[in-house]
């Protein structure tokens, strides 16, 4: 299994050899993020439950290469704004473990303001 960093220069180096850096201002990358993440959604779009449930099993490779074309512009984007994408996330998950302590969130869907 590759690293975070190995992925990471896997994919400079895929968008250096193209020279595609000259595109890749912070608008354009986080759209590029978002409509991949909407082409994830695409799959679920209209489904039940139980038509999502197997639409997942018969569709893994699909959901999958979507969820790899958003992990690609995340990793873009904290390689070309100098973020630890995992030490944020780090930082996020302790934050909202303070939002959202288990005794008044478990089981509850409600957002942190309203418990």
């Amino acid at each position: 299994m590759k690293t975070i960093k190995e992925l990471t220069e896997k994919i400079i180096n895929f968008r250096n050899k193209r020279d595609w850096k000259q595109f890749h201002n912070p608008k354009d990358i986080s759209l590029s993020l978002v409509l991949e993440a909407c082409e994830l959604m695409e799959h679920f779009q209209w489904k039940n439950k139980e038509e999502m449930d197997k639409y997942v099993v018969e569709h893994k490779e699909e959901i999958g290469e979507e969820l790899a074309d958003v992990l690609y512009w995340i990793l873009l984007m904290g390689h070309d704004f100098n973020i630890d994408v995992f030490n944020a996330l780090e930082k996020k998950i302790k934050k909202n473990e303070k939002k959202y302590p288990v005794k008044k969130a478990k089981s509850n869907h409600l957002k942190y303001t309203k418990l």
